[in-house]
C-alpha cells in the first residue's frame, strides 16, 4: 500500500472514487496517479469524453473534452490498463453522433464498467438518449449523467419518465441541477450553486426516494456545496439515502489535500456528517463496490 497523509491506506479502509478524468485541465497522468493516492483512494473510475464534434449537442465544440480538457475513450482505457489494481474506466460518446452506439459498445467490450459521463446538450428523453439507456440495459452497466440547467441533459423535471421506462438501468445523477434540487424551495433553476437552509422534499430527494434505479454521485463543487450548505439537513439526507449515494471527486487539483482539493474536502465532509462508521463506509466504498461490481 502507498502511504498518504490521512493514513487511510495504513488503516486498511479502501475508498472507491467513481468520478475522475484523464487529462483534466491539462493535468499529467503521473499527477493524477499521485493525487488519488494522496487522497487515500484505492480504486478510481476514469470517465472519458466523447469524440470531438462541432454540433448543437456539443455547443459547437464548447463541450468537447467535457468542457474540461478530459481525454477520450482510448486514453482512459490505456491509463486504467497501465494501473489495473487502482483504476477502471468508462465508455462515452456524443449520443447524436454517427456511430455513437458502436463506439460505446467497443469500449464496453474492452472492459468499460459505466457509460459516463453523459454531458451533452440533448433532452434527457430524446431518442438518442434512449439509445444510450438501451445500451446500458443490454450491457448491464450504469449511466452517469451531468445535469446542468440550460446546458446539459435538458428536462430534469421529466426524467421520471425515463426512470419508469428503463427500470433495469441504474442511473447516477451528478452536477449542479441534480444537487440544487435536493431543496424543495429551489425555484430559480438558473441558480446552480444555491446556499443556505434546505427545505426537504426537492425533486432530487424524491427521485432517490421513489425510484430504486436512481443513485447520486457526490462529486464536484456541486456535491460538496450540497453537503455543506445545511449540515443538519445533510445528516438526514445521508441517512435516508445511505444505499444510494456514491463518493466521487471530479477534482482537477494536483495535490490531493488542502483547501483547493474538493475531493479531499468531500471525504472529510462525509466522515464528519455520517451518523455511523457503517454509513461512512457505504458512502466511500460499499455502495460503489455493489453498483459497479468491483
Amino acid at each position: 500500500m502507498f502511504p498518504d497523509a490521512s493514513g487511510v491506506r495504513a488503516q486498511g479502509e479502501p475508498i472507491i472514487d467513481i468520478h475522475q478524468h484523464v487529462g483534466y485541465s491539462g493535468r499529467p497522468d503521473e499527477v493524477l496517479l499521485a493525487h488519488q493516492r494522496a487522497m487515500g483512494v484505492t480504486m478510481t473510475i476514469v470517465l472519458p469524453a466523447g469524440r470531438p464534434a462541432a454540433r448543437p449537442s456539443t455547443h459547437d465544440g464548447v463541450s468537447n473534452g467535457l468542457q474540461a480538457q478530459a481525454l477520450g475513450n482510448d486514453a482512459c482505457r490505456d491509463f486504467a490498463k497501465a494501473h489495473p489494481g487502482e483504476f477502471r474506466f468508462g465508455a462515452n460518446d456524443v449520443p447524436d453522433l454517427d456511430g455513437a452506439a458502436q463506439e460505446i459498445e467497443r469500449q464496453l467490450a474492452r472492459g468499460a464498467i459505466v457509460i459516463a459521463e453523459q454531458k451533452f446538450g440533448i433532452a434527457c428523453d430524446a431518442p438518442e438518449m434512449q439509445s444510450i439507456y438501451r445500451l446500458a440495459e443490454t450491457h448491464r452497466v450504469p449511466v452517469l449523467m451531468h445535469w446542468q440547467f440550460g446546458m446539459y441533459n435538458h428536462g430534469f423535471e421529466r426524467f421520471h419518465r425515463m426512470l419508469e421506462q428503463f427500470p433495469r438501468v441504474t442511473f447516477i445523477g451528478h452536477a449542479q441541477t441534480w444537487w440544487a434540487n435536493i431543496d424543495a424551495g429551489h425555484a430559480d433553476q438558473t441558480v446552480l450553486y444555491p446556499k443556505g437552509p434546505v427545505t426537504p422534499g426537492g425533486l432530487t430527494d424524491r427521485y432517490l426516494r421513489d425510484y430504486p434505479n436512481m443513485y447520486g454521485d457526490l462529486s464536484a463543487g456541486s456535491g460538496l456545496n450540497a453537503l455543506t450548505r445545511d449540515e443538519a439537513f445533510t445528516r438526514g439526507f445521508l441517512e435516508r439515502h445511505q444505499d444510494k449515494l456514491l463518493y466521487g471527486s471530479d477534482c482537477n487539483d494536483h495535490v490531493g489535500s488542502g483547501e483547493k482539493c474538493q475531493g479531499a474536502q468531500t471525504i472529510a465532509a462525509l466522515r464528519r456528517l455520517a451518523a455511523s462508521k457503517a454509513l461512512e463506509r457505504k458512502l466511500l466504498y460499499d455502495n460503489a463496490k455493489r453498483v459497479f461490481g468491483i
